[in-house]
């Protein structure tokens, strides 16, 4: 099984490494680790972490809240395969097919900031253009976004916002007339700096699409 864990704690010389042992005495494999700040004396880091069972979340709570200035802020299942390089093999396959960019894009980008689904919708009609794989049917159909209206999920600029139990992440898809929906369900709001890579990976498979 694999998780995500969103970890606050004072950014100071051993820090990281007392996560990491812990979660090491829990029985998990870390397999990534991503930096989204260290601002203000405090960093905030994804773990992303395999377990060789079914891990329980509150015992993961439990056992890293202990540790002096920890505050875990999630914990998450995932999607996501760590990888050297996930975004360039994103870009690679668009490259190779740009007459499919927006449809490969839909499937590979949850993978890249640990979202469950992502759809591209008409930013004229809000019809479903695209769709991943889990991904609901239509907007309708996906729970928690009742009381969503069109406007809300297709905005002139990037927006990460809460409807219900899920978390979702919109970008304008440029000069195409989509936007990119993400979500992610009993999760953290997606980071700033997770919003920003998706970004940069639109606005490239974007011109490659043209």
């Amino acid at each position: 099984m694999m998780l995500r864990l969103r970890v606050s704690f004072p950014d100071r010389p051993g820090a990281l490494g007392q996560v990491a042992r812990v979660l090491g005495t829990l029985g998990a494999d870390i397999l990534q680790v991503t930096v989204l700040e260290r601002e203000t004396g405090r960093a905030v880091d994804d773990f992303t972490v395999s377990w060789p069972g079914a891990a329980d979340a509150d015992t993961v709570r439990d056992r890293l809240s202990v540790i002096p200035g920890i505050r875990v802020e999630a914990v998450w299942p995932t999607r996501e395969i760590p990888g050297a390089a996930p975004d360039y093999d994103l870009l690679k396959h668009v490259a190779a097919d740009p007459g499919r960019a927006f449809a490969t894009l839909v499937d590979a980008v949850p993978g890249l900031v640990s979202a469950e689904w992502a759809v591209t919708v008409s930013s004229g009609t809000g019809e479903l253009v695209h769709r991943s794989w889990q991904a609901p049917a239509s907007l309708d159909e996906a729970g928690g976004l009742a009381g969503v209206k069109a406007g809300d999920l297709t905005p002139l600029r990037p927006l990460a916002l809460a409807a219900g139990r899920h978390r979702l992440m919109s970008l304008p898809v440029p000069d195409a007339g989509l936007h990119l929906i993400l979500a992610r369900t009993d999760g953290p709001a997606f980071h700033r700096a997770e919003l920003d890579r998706a970004i940069r990976i639109v606005e490239i498979v974007a011109i490659l699409g043209r």
